[in-house]
């Protein structure tokens, strides 16, 4: 297993993230997951949350190692992973519910707003998008840790960085969703839940 791609913080939030996601998940029905890179947290919440079909995705140049974790750790309820760039190539199926972790800081803002449109497209009624990661309240930093986080974010490519919670939001309202609950996570991470705004 020593040749699949890996990451340290993955394996140290999954667990986390998994007890947020057991109260706000379909008991049954196919989750999007946006951003699946590694695939430690589709083969890790799949094989908790076995009567869930999982849809993982990322971009064309993720898949090789996707692919290899999902063959190597993967079980019967997850589907081959599909190439998604959320700016252009959205599945045309319908999901009951999104997942993803880590991508609004790296994705850059138009990324992060057509995210928020696509799962508003694609999310059935009632199904919770959840978005996993660190995020600033009220214009400002939850930490010092996020500051310093985000200054090297930023120091690697400006477009990156802590979204804040207001502006996500907004997106989220225009395309008829609302922040339904938030947990707070481990290491100044939370798991944010919106769901459709009449729902």
């Amino acid at each position: 297993m020593s040749d699949l791609p890996f990451s340290d913080a993955c394996e140290r939030n999954r667990q986390p993230i998994l007890k947020a996601l057991e109260q706000v998940l379909p008991e049954r029905g196919t989750v999007l997951e946006i951003g699946s890179c590694t695939g430690q947290h589709v083969v890790y919440f799949a094989k908790a949350l076995p009567a869930l079909t999982w849809q993982p995705t990322d971009r064309a140049e993720y898949l090789p190692g996707l692919a290899a974790r999902i063959r190597a750790q993967g079980g019967s309820n997850i589907l081959e992973a599909i190439e998604l760039d959320v700016t252009q190539n959205w599945p045309a199926a319908r999901f009951d519910a999104v997942f993803s972790a880590n991508t609004a800081h790296i994705m850059h803002w138009d990324a992060v707003c057509s995210m928020f449109a696509g799962v508003g497209a694609s999310l059935a009624p009632d199904g919770p998008f959840c978005l996993y990661g660190p995020f600033n309240e009220h214009g400002d930093f939850t930490s010092e840790s996020n500051r310093v986080f985000d200054r090297g974010l930023r120091a690697r490519d400006p477009e990156m960085g802590i979204r804040d919670l207001e502006e996500l939001e907004k997106q989220a309202l225009r395309h008829h969703m609302k922040l339904a609950r938030q947990f707070g996570l481990p290491a100044n991470n939370s798991l944010l839940v919106f769901q459709q705004a009449g729902g």
